[in-house]
C-alpha cells in the first residue's frame, strides 16, 4: 500500500507506513549503491539540533506554540532512536547530505502532524516552511556530523581509551620487576622490564587521548546559521546562537559547542573532520603497535619468545589440536587497518571542498563516525579479553636477560667500547656468559663484576 506525497518536482508514491516523505523516497530510488545507512549517532544529531530549533524558532515566534511543541517531541524520538528505521537514504547520496536533511524533515514533519491528529503527508506540518526553518542542508548536515563525532568521542572513545590506558598502567605497576631482555631491531638489547614496556604502552594510549581532545575546539564549531552559502541568508538574528546554547545547555560534556567563527570557512571546508580523523588514525597506529607487541611477547609459547600468557579464549586451529592464538590482538589489529583505510577516504573526501561547500560529507561522515565506533568498541574489548588477564612468565623474562650480550654495555663505562665488544664476540662464539670470559681474562674481581651486572639496576640507567 502506498499514498501519494508531494515536492517541488511532483507527486512520488511513498509507503503508506512511512514517516519519510517524497525527497526520502526519490533519494532511495535514486540511490540503490550499498546499503549502507546513517549512523545511528549520525540521526542522533539531526534529532537533536532539529529538537532544539524548534524551540528557538517557536520563541523568536517563527512557529506557533502548537506545531513547534509537536515538532520538538518528534525530533525527540528521532533522537532517541525510535524511529531509526525511517531512514532508509543510502550513505552514498547527494553529496550535501540534502537527502538525509530532507529525510529527518519529513519524518520529524509527519510525526509531528500525526501527534497532533492528522494523517502521514497531511503536510498540516510542513518538512521545509515548519521543521527546516532558519537552516539549510548545507549548514544543518555538517553541523550534525560534528556534533555526532564530538559525543561519540566525548561518551565513547575517550573513556575506552582511558580504559586501556588504566589496564596497561595496572599491569606495569605489577610487572615492575620482572626483569627482561630488552630488544631493538628485534634483537637482543640492554634489560629493561616487563612493567617499562606496559607503562609505554599505556603513555601511548593516554596520548591518544590527549590527541583526540585537543580537536575539539575546531570539532565543537557548528556551521548553523550560515543556511546555503555561507552568509546567513533566511536565518534569523541569533537563531544560531540559541540553538547551539540551547544543545551546549542539554549536553553540558560537550563544553565546546559555538557558531563558527567563519561561516564561509565553516561551509566550503571540513578541515575538523580531517583533523580528527588524523587524530584517529595516530591512534589507530598506537595501537598497532601494542597490539603487535603482545603477539611479539606471547609467542610460543615453546618456541617464541612466551614472556607473557595470554588469556585462551578460542580454539586457534581447525586443524592443530590445542593451538590458541592471540585472537584479542588480531582483532584490534584489524580495527586499526580500517582506520587507517577511513582517514584515507575522510582526507579525499575533505579535499572536495569547492567553493562555497563540500560535496562529499555524507561518506566523511560514515568513515569518521565507524572509525570512533570501532577505536571504541574494539579497545574495550582488547582491555577485557587480553589485558586484564595477561600474566608475565617470569622465568622466560628472567632467563633471557641473563643471556642477552648487550648486557656488556654496562662494562663499558669501566673497560671501554672495543674490550666489551670483543667479550661479547667470544661469549657468543664460546658459547659462554659474559661473567666467565671476563674473569677468564681477569678484567675484574667477582665482586665487582657481581656489582656492574646487576640486572635490576641496569632497568633504571645511569651509570654502575
Amino acid at each position: 500500500m502506498a499514498r501519494i506525497e508531494r515536492d517541488s518536482m511532483g507527486e512520488v508514491e511513498v509507503p503508506e507506513d512511512a514517516y519519510w516523505g517524497a525527497q526520502t523516497q526519490r533519494a532511495v530510488e535514486n540511490f540503490p549503491i550499498s546499503g549502507l545507512r546513517m549512523e545511528r549517532h549520525l540521526i542522533w544529531a539531526l534529532g537533536a539540533i532539529k529538537a532544539a530549533a524548534a524551540q528557538v524558532n517557536q520563541g523568536l515566534g517563527l512557529l506557533d506554540a502548537e506545531r513547534a511543541g509537536a515538532i520538538h517531541r518528534a525530533a525527540e524520538e528521532v533522537a532517541a532512536g525510535d524511529h531509526d528505521d525511517q531512514f532508509p537514504i543510502d550513505v552514498f547520496q547527494t553529496g550535501s547530505g540534502t537527502s538525509s536533511n530532507m529525510n529527518a524533515n519529513e519524518v520529524i514533519a509527519n510525526r509531528a502532524a500525526e501527534l497532533l491528529g492528522h494523517v502521514r503527508g497531511s503536510a498540516h506540518v510542513h518538512p521545509n516552511d515548519h521543521v527546516n526553518v532558519g537552516q539549510s542542508s548545507n549548514d544543518v548536515f555538517p553541523s550534525a556530523v560534528h556534533l555526532a563525532a564530538y559525543a561519540l568521542c566525548s561518551d565513547d572513545l575517550v573513556p575506552s581509551l582511558r580504559g586501556l590506558a588504566e589496564a596497561l598502567e595496572a599491569k606495569g605497576v605489577a610487572f615492575a620487576d620482572v626483569v627482561k631482555a630488552g630488544r631493538t631491531h628485534l634483537m637482543d638489547a640492554v634489560p629493561v622490564t616487563l612493567g617499562q614496556e606496559f607503562g609505554g604502552w599505556a603513555a601511548q594510549v593516554a596520548l591518544g587521548v590527549e590527541r583526540v581532545e585537543a580537536t575539539y575546539p575546531r570539532l565543537g564549531e557548528l556551521p548553523l546559521g550560515g543556511t546555503a552559502v555561507g552568509t546567513g541568508l533566511n536565518a534569523p538574528e541569533g537563531f544560531a546562537e540559541a540553538v547551539i546554547a540551547l544543545l551546549r545547555e542539554r549536553h553540558p560534556r560537550l563544553d565546546h559547542l559555538r557558531e563558527a567563527r567563519d561561516h564561509f570557512e565553516a561551509h566550503g571546508a571540513r578541515d575538523a573532520l580531517v583533523e580528527l580523523s588524523g587524530a584517529l588514525r595516530t591512534v589507530a597506529v598506537s595501537l598497532t603497535k601494542v597490539a603487535n607487541d603482545v603477539r611479539w611477547l606471547s609467542s610460543g609459547p615453546r618456541t617464541g619468545l612466551a614472556e607473557i600468557r595470554l588469556p585462551d579464549l578460542q580454539p586457534g586451529s581447525s586443524i592443530m589440536p590445542g593451538k590458541v592464538n592471540p585472537v584479542a590482538a588480531e582483532a584490534l589489529l584489524q580495527v586499526c587497518a580500517q582506520v587507517v583505510g577511513n582517514d584515507a577516504a575522510v582526507v579525499v573526501a575533505g579535499s572536495a571542498g569547492t567553493l562555497e561547500l563540500n560535496v562529499m560529507m555524507p561518506v566523511m561522515a560514515r568513515n569518521l563516525l565507524e572509525s570512533i565506533r570501532l577505536l571504541a568498541a574494539a579497545c574495550a574489548t582488547f582491555v577485557a579479553r587480553c589485558v586484564d588477564g595477561i600474566e608475565a612468565n617470569e622465568t622466560a623474562c628472567r632467563r633471557y636477560a641473563e643471556r642477552s650480550l648487550p648486557v656488556v654495555t654496562a662494562l663499558v663505562p669501566l673497560l671501554g667500547y672495543d674490550t666489551c665488544a670483543e667479550i661479547a664476540k667470544q661469549a657468543s662464539a664460546e658459547d659462554k656468559t659474559l661473567r666467565e670470559v671476563v674473569l677468564e681474562r681477569g678484567l675484574m674481581t667477582p665482586e665487582d663484576l657481581d656489582r656492574v651486572l646487576d640486572l635490576d639496576r641496569m632497568t633504571r640507567g645511569g651509570v654502575l
